[in-house]
């Protein structure tokens, strides 16, 4: 198992070594002591999942401090698209995207640390994401932006004509109008 930085600041990507034998496959999911150092201190305290069908668009969702979340990220059934977008200003790499592939074969998961926005589409017919948040969910601290700014100019992978988005996610502000974070 390894843990790989990316060129974000704090956002790392697990890859866990599988075993595979003709019963099927065993793999360690989280295992807190492998945690990179800088991540050692996260304490995780609430888990989320969701199901999907083809097409469905989550995000790009975020809390703002002081209920900012990190989140584990991994799609246990499937295939999506991850994408992250840095939201902290000063950030080298301050409105920036990165994109990553999850699906069940790899099992590979993401780190996204505070200060990013995040969601997913679903390639596979349908997906089960799951993720751990170390802060609870506060629907006052709910923040959003527009999964089709042009300024982010995302690439979902699916035509337009394919993506199912909420009416809620649909009306999330531009990158430029969105509500600034900032640490507190």
């Amino acid at each position: 198992m390894s843990w790989i930085a990316t060129t974000f600041e704090g956002v790392w990507v697990y890859e866990p070594y599988i075993w595979h034998d003709r019963r099927g496959y065993f793999y360690e999911s989280f295992n807190q002591s492998t945690l990179p150092e800088s991540l050692q201190k996260i304490q995780f305290v609430q888990d989320n999942e969701a199901l999907s069908t083809r097409g469905v668009l989550r995000g790009l969702h975020y809390q703002l401090p002081p209920f900012a979340q990190s989140k584990l990220v991994r799609c246990t059934l499937g295939e999506v698209l991850d994408v992250i977008v840095d939201i902290r200003p000063g950030s080298a790499t301050f409105g920036k995207s990165l994109s990553v592939i999850l699906n069940d074969i790899s099992k590979k998961q993401l780190f996204v640390p505070q200060g990013f926005a995040h969601g997913y589409i679903v390639l596979s017919e349908s997906a089960i994401f799951s993720y751990k948040c170390d802060q609870f969910y506060h629907p006052q601290a709910e923040a959003g932006i527009r999964f089709d700014d042009p300024q982010l100019n995302i690439d979902w992978i699916l035509p337009p004509s394919e993506c199912i988005v909420s009416d809620k996610d649909q009306q999330q502000e531009l990158f430029v109008q969105h509500k600034p974070f900032v640490k507190e």
